[in-house]
């Protein structure tokens, strides 16, 4: 049998969205509000899902606190209370919610060595959430 556990983290970060491949009309065009040149902020919600078997001698899937670890060390360390245009991981790409969830994504799928990443989901706002489910 296979269980899934998942864990939630807060944290909160700006960005302005916005690419030099669309010109100022089109980039307020598609990105709105967003676009604003300030920029804007939000609380995220994270959740990372794990999934494996429950160990017998445990009851548990994985160590909570390395997972813990992990996120707190590799994602809200890099992430909290950053303007993320100025992150290295959005040098290249627009960093939008989407973005975001497939770069913490990855960073967790290089990181967790004892458990399988089922996928991140990433709350912006009440209305939007993204998540990102591995193969």
């Amino acid at each position: 049998m296979k269980a899934h556990l998942t864990r939630r983290y807060w944290f909160a970060a700006s960005h302005r969205l916005d690419t030099p491949k669309l010109t100022a009309d089109e980039n307020r065009a598609v990105y709105g509000k967003c676009n604003n040149p300030f920029g804007h902020g939000h609380n995220y919600a994270l959740e990372v899902t794990v999934s494996g078997q429950v160990e017998a001698a445990t009851g548990m899937i994985c160590n909570l606190v390395d997972i813990d670890r992990t996120v707190k060390h590799h994602v809200l360390e890099r992430f909290d209370h950053q303007n993320l245009n100025c992150v290295p991981e959005f040098r290249e790409i627009v960093p939008t919610t989407e973005n975001l969830c497939i770069a913490i994504f990855n960073i967790l799928k290089r990181r967790l060595e004892n458990t399988h990443l089922e996928k991140v989901r990433l709350e912006e706002t009440s209305q939007n959430s993204f998540e990102v489910i591995g193969e």
